[in-house]
């Protein structure tokens, strides 16, 4: 499984997810300050599934129907972002059959899984 880290995106999540083994580029790394549009094409073009804490990506998904092989939004607070790390690395071994295609919202306690229209 392919992913590519927004820079929103908490770098705790790429190395948890390096250190088990997934393939994670950092837009940081490759492309900084890369507009959220062009961050989608280019996970799209790459086989990836973007990383992200940035609500925008749910517009751009929904509203503006940009393709994508996939989302997961995070949605964690301040209190909680220890876990972070883990509890993603855990969504992606339970979830890695149902993550492509899809736009996944993780949340302390909740995952969501909805495919987006005109799929």
């Amino acid at each position: 499984m392919h992913f590519l880290a927004d820079e929103s995106c908490d770098f705790s999540v790429v190395r948890a997810l390096r250190a088990a083994g997934y393939d994670v580029l950092a837009v940081s790394e490759i492309t900084p300050s890369a507009e959220d549009a062009e961050v989608i094409r280019l996970a799209a073009a790459q086989g990836r599934i973007v990383l992200t804490e940035d609500r925008d990506f749910g517009r751009l998904v929904y509203a503006h129907g940009e393709k994508t092989l996939g989302v997961i939004y995070i949605r964690f607070p301040a209190s909680a972002r220890k876990q972070l790390p883990k509890i993603v690395v855990a969504l992606v071994k339970r979830y890695a059959q149902r993550l492509t295609g899809e736009f996944v919202v993780v949340e302390p306690g909740r995952v969501r899984i909805t495919h987006p229209p005109g799929d």
